[in-house]
């Protein structure tokens, strides 16, 4: 069975179970007699996505038909879909998920603050999809200067001196960094989030936005993220961001020193200054 055959089976499943679930005073629906089976009938979920019977009937039982996002959104309504299940409607359907299919807002719980603290003496840092900052942990706070909210992780790496100041080892990792920028942003076109990160760029880093201008596109993946303490000199790690799971809209980064380089070291005595007493 070919990949597109196979996710039509499960599309045809995965409406039946949903529709299955639901019942007609749930959606505003008189109830006239016995059902036969639970849930909402066919013509119902059609009358209340506004679709033909027809139509709606070839969608679930796994037909070859053009979907639209404006009639998934309105099955997903009529269906009374959860974020991740209408995302799941679209991949499916064959469809790009949703840009805004979740949305953790502010709040951080203290599972995640927790997490954060727990990486110790390496910095740490919590990110949204816009890769503004959202949290950190007290070494990311010294490490990267770190002071109050209002952080994003691409404008600093741009226009922090402590990033500029290794140029060498800079230039060669900001190609990839916008590359993993740009990959973010596509099922995103004109999100104000990303839009408002990527104008204030350009006009502030002639680098970016020549870089930005090229349209590459690549995968976030481990990499080399060095900089120059005004403390304790360069610092190297390795970074790696990990999507949490029940907040997909969320990527913590971790940074690792690299080996081969003194950074743990580094570490150590910027701790033993931030604890120092005022001479």
């Amino acid at each position: 069975m070919d990949e597109a055959r196979a996710r039509r089976d499960v599309l045809r499943e995965f409406l039946r179970g949903r529709r299955a679930r639901i019942t007609p005073d749930q959606v505003g629906l008189p109830v006239a007699g016995r059902r036969r089976t639970p849930g909402l009938r066919r013509e119902e979920v059609a009358v209340l996505a506004g679709v033909g019977v027809s139509w709606y009937t070839w969608l679930e039982q796994g037909r070859e038909i053009t979907v639209s996002t404006e009639v998934l959104d309105a099955i997903a309504a009529a269906l009374l879909l959860s974020p991740p299940e209408r995302a799941h409607l679209y991949v499916l359907a064959g469809l790009n998920a949703p840009c805004h299919g979740v949305d953790s807002g502010p709040e951080i719980t203290p599972e995640l603050r927790n997490l954060l603290d727990a990486w110790g003496t390496r910095p740490a840092v919590l990110r949204d999809r816009y890769w503004n900052v959202l949290a950190f942990n007290d070494t990311a706070r010294a490490v990267f200067g770190y002071e109050g909210p209002g952080h994003n992780c691409l404008i600093t790496y741009f226009t922090n001196p402590r990033y500029l100041a290794l140029g060498e080892v800079w230039s060669a990792a900001a190609p990839a960094v916008v590359a993993a920028y740009r990959a973010d942003t596509a099922p995103c076109p004109g999100d104000p989030g990303f839009e408002s990160v990527i104008t204030e760029l350009r006009s502030r880093s002639p680098q970016f936005a020549d870089l930005w201008s090229r349209h590459d596109v690549g995968p976030a993946h481990q990499a080399v993220n060095a900089l120059r303490h005004p403390e304790v000199g360069d610092l190297y790690f390795d970074t790696t961001t990990l999507t949490l799971a029940d907040h997909p809209d969320r990527h913590l980064v971790l940074y690792n020193p690299q080996p081969g380089h003194d950074t743990i070291e580094r570490l150590a005595r910027l701790q033993h200054l931030r604890l120092a007493p005022p001479a």
